[in-house]
């Protein structure tokens, strides 16, 4: 059967992301929570810090005992004891009293600021002169002012950095509710193709996409789950591809979208239970004939075989998609960074062009020096740090022309 391409834009094609739901979640430890999404909103079960604490060694006092205090006429406090971190406070202060204390160390009850102690002269063990006034608060981290108790502090779908996964220790938090990690499945295709480990016949290379698509897949924070190479035969690809929609929550086949062996990728999807076909071909270079199908609630791309296409599909459409199956939604988390083009860059009107790009600083300016070859190259990716993108009705760009760069 043959089929014809039916070209979407990038926009029409990103739009599709609407199509998929995340997957499952589930109960984890706050110990396994890097790089995980949250799937319900975490609301702090009670105050952050929870108590007044110093964020500087000084003395504890009252504000307004030290106003006015200068070198010249400095405030004379008495000091009534002395406060380590861990103590709890069993001093109430009183206006013209200070108490010492180190940073992070707990307020007794009374005090609403500190003082520095570089600010600061200890006369004898129950005297100190303040050289400068302070104001409330200051110095000092309040009760609440991290997060107060019932505060949603971390809403659904937020990725968990080290710090995310910090602030949920600090509120006592073991166990959070996050979605699971992805599997995608990974089916490398063509007569041509053999494994990494032999010596290719004339006409025959190795498989290279298997181990690219799959580091991107680790770099996205999800598994990647290799199903090997399968030569071009409808039969085989079939048991392949529902092998993997069966055990995985995304399926790439790679090589399979290209002329002549697209049709069996088409014809493997239309044969699918519950399987439709939305995208059959992006207008953007590379990687044109793409194809996406729906099984289900899973994505299922078919990638093109030219390493470079397959990669830049891979970061510039696949890994949305592969976000919305994380949980983290529809939001653009693409990285741009401004940089000057180093030459004129040529490009044809209707179709999104992605120009490879080596960044170079010259004079405290980031240039972009294209990255010419073409898509068989894996050279053209090893030498870029990113990709230049080219709107579909942009003819080229000059020379110095300010640009923005997604990040490889």
């Amino acid at each position: 059967m043959n089929h014809f391409f039916k070209v979407k834009s990038l926009e029409e094609v990103m739009a599709l992301t609407t199509q998929f739901s995340p997957v499952a979640s589930e109960t984890i430890s706050v110990s396994q929570a890097y790089s995980r999404v949250l799937a319900q909103d975490l609301v702090a079960p009670k105050d952050l810090p929870g108590f007044r604490r110093a964020t500087m060694d000084g003395y504890a006092v009252v504000a307004s005992s030290t106003f006015g205090a200068s070198e010249s006429s400095p405030a004379w406090l008495d000091v009534v004891g002395t406060i380590r971190m861990g103590d709890i406070p069993d001093v109430d202060l009183e206006p013209g009293k200070a108490a010492k204390i180190s940073t992070g160390g707990m307020l007794p009850q009374g005090a609403d600021s500190v003082v520095m102690v570089e600010h600061t002269e200890l006369i004898d063990d129950t005297s100190v002169e303040i050289y400068k006034s302070v104001a409330p608060l200051q110095h000092v981290i309040d009760v609440s002012e991290d997060f107060a108790k019932d505060q949603t502090v971390l809403p659904r779908g937020v990725f968990m950095r080290p710090q995310e996964e910090g602030l949920v220790a600090g509120l006592g938090v073991t166990q959070i509710k996050t979605y699971k990690i992805p599997r995608v499945g990974i089916i490398s295709t063509g007569d041509e193709i053999i494994p990494i480990d032999e010596d290719p016949a004339p006409g025959k290379i190795r498989d290279i996409n298997s181990y690219t698509l799959s580091g991107f897949i680790r770099e996205a924070h999800a598994v990647p789950v290799r199903y090997g190479i399968v030569k071009d035969d409808i039969t085989a690809l079939k048991t392949a591809v529902e092998k993997a929609v069966q055990q995985t929550d995304m399926v790439l086949i790679s090589g399979g979208s290209s002329v002549g062996t697209r049709d069996y990728t088409v014809d493997v999807l239309s044969s699918l239970p519950d399987t439709r076909i939305l995208v059959h071909g992006m207008s953007i270079s590379p990687g044109k004939p793409t194809i996406l199908a729906r099984a289900g609630n899973k994505p299922i791309w078919g990638l093109p075989g030219q390493v470079v296409s397959a990669m830049v599909v891979l970061k510039i459409v696949v890994i949305p998609f592969l976000n919305t199956l994380k949980g983290l939604g529809q939001q653009d988390r693409t990285i741009r960074i401004p940089a000057k083009l180093t030459r004129n860059v040529s490009s044809a009107q209707g179709r999104r062009d992605f120009v490879r790009v080596l960044l170079e600083k010259k004079n405290n300016q980031l240039m972009a020096k294209p990255v010419l070859g073409k898509s068989g190259l894996i050279r053209t990716m090893i030498h870029a740090d990113g990709l230049l993108e080219i709107g579909d009705h942009v003819e080229g760009l000059e020379k110095d022309a300010m640009v923005e760069i997604i990040l490889l």
